[in-house]
């Protein structure tokens, strides 16, 4: 427990309905009835959390998903989820298990600096990746694990790092070779394994969404509809895997998406050193966020030669970034931020001439607000609405959901039950 008190909240009330069972048990166990209270017993909460990275809420209806579809039938679908700002992998992944804002939890971005720790963080550093001062917050694998249950955060950005010098009892590091069909298996074989050994929590990732949509631009249809259907099918496993250990009317079932997609025409391009000396300027994360770093003396300079350089860039003073993004609360975040219009790139010459001018065709990170950069949410579970389609609501609401549904004291946090109570059976 972290302390956090709920006054005439359900929680609230555990303590007496847990006196009370324990005497009901006691007359019942008296009267012989042993065996009928363990058959009406609860099953004990089970959630399963699938990301789907760079799955756009809309991907679903351009091709046959029957996984999906099956799974929205069954539970709730969001019209579309809405990222935390940055949209940006590493960010809103830890957002969903942390119900933090990236202000708060400390990755403010794929590409960090922190003058205190005089590091950097990437997503390619394996040491900054596994070290857990740069995760703040306690994600729900910790939170279920302080209070007695086992988790599986496999592939789950921040698994690899300690929290609170603890590791859940069951991760790995990442690998991008190993196949949908193992890491699917990975889970269900600890399903298998008996009631008190088995995770309450579970993870899942797949990125083939993401791959596509970035190397062919969201709108090819033949290949990023080919990687939808391939995690689909993933997924399809899942299922019938729940279903075969009798647990598919048990489990809660929640897939997400950490960000959704733009296409990025190679004419939507902005060279930044025809504004700006790099050297002076010293850009740390680029498009479509980018972080500034000059020296204390220069950041007036060269907030002034990018402010109004380009129509579809707009820079931001640190303490000027509007309030609704929760990005300002971080020694992280940079003194100098840029924003770009959807579907607009900011690169240098440089690296534009290393890449032949070829860049991506597909792009995220933009204004969380934007349609475009809209996540994928649908679940089910015996704790959920059925059948049901709710209007847009923000991630950072996730953890609250997964705790209650788990029966989880939540750690402090940005999100709010309430702000998703709509998606709950009983209204919350």
């Amino acid at each position: 427990m972290n302390g956090r008190v709920r006054i005439g909240s359900r929680r609230g009330l555990r303590g007496v309905s847990a006196r009370l069972a324990a005497g009901v048990l006691a007359v019942l166990v008296a009267a012989g009835a042993c065996s009928a209270v363990r058959q009406s017993a609860a099953p004990a909460p089970l959630l399963i959390l699938v990301s789907f990275d760079g799955f756009r809420w809309d991907f679903m209806d351009r091709v046959p998903t029957p996984a999906l579809d099956r799974l929205a039938a069954a539970g709730v679908r969001a019209e579309r989820l809405i990222p935390a700002f940055p949209t940006k992998t590493f960010p809103n992944h830890y957002t969903v298990v942390t119900g933090l804002y990236t202000e708060h939890h400390g990755i403010v971005a794929n590409n960090i600096v922190d003058p205190a720790l005089e590091d950097r963080f990437g997503l390619r550093n394996r040491s900054a990746v596994q070290d857990p001062r740069w995760w703040h917050g306690e994600p729900i694998w910790r939170t279920a694990q302080r209070q007695g249950r086992v988790a599986a955060p496999f592939f789950w950005p921040g698994s690899e790092a300690p929290n609170d010098g603890q590791h859940a009892a069951h991760w790995r590091p990442y690998d991008g070779s190993v196949s949908h069909e193992e890491r699917v298996d990975q889970v269900l074989a600890l399903l298998d394994l008996p009631p008190t050994e088995r995770p309450a929590f579970a993870t899942v990732y797949f990125s083939d969404v993401d791959d596509a949509a970035h190397r062919f631009g969201p709108d090819a249809r033949a290949q990023v509809d080919a990687a939808v259907q391939r995690v689909d099918a993933a997924l399809g496993r899942l299922i019938t895997g729940l279903e075969e250990r009798g647990l598919w009317d048990q489990a809660h079932l929640l897939v997400t998406s950490d960000h959704g997609m733009i296409g990025t025409p190679p004419d939507q391009v902005i060279v930044l050193d025809d504004y700006v000396d790099l050297e002076i300027a010293k850009v740390i994360d680029w498009a479509p966020v980018l972080a500034v770093w000059p020296k204390p003396e220069d950041v007036e300079e060269v907030y002034q030669s990018l402010s109004g350089a380009h129509p579809h860039l707009t820079v931001y003073r640190k303490a000027e970034i509007p309030d609704g993004w929760h990005y300002r609360d971080s020694p992280r975040i940079a003194p100098i931020v840029g924003l770009l219009d959807g579907g607009w790139r900011v690169t240098s010459r440089a690296y534009l001439e290393l890449r032949g001018g070829r860049l991506s065709l597909g792009d995220h990170g933009y204004h969380h607000e934007l349609e475009e950069m809209g996540a994928l949410f649908v679940a089910s579970g015996p704790g959920l609405r059925r059948g049901e389609t709710v209007p847009p609501f923000s991630n950072v609401h996730l953890y609250e959901l997964m705790c209650h549904l788990l029966d989880l004291e939540p750690a402090p946090n940005d999100g709010s039950l309430e702000a998703v109570s709509h998606l709950l059976r009983d209204g919350g």
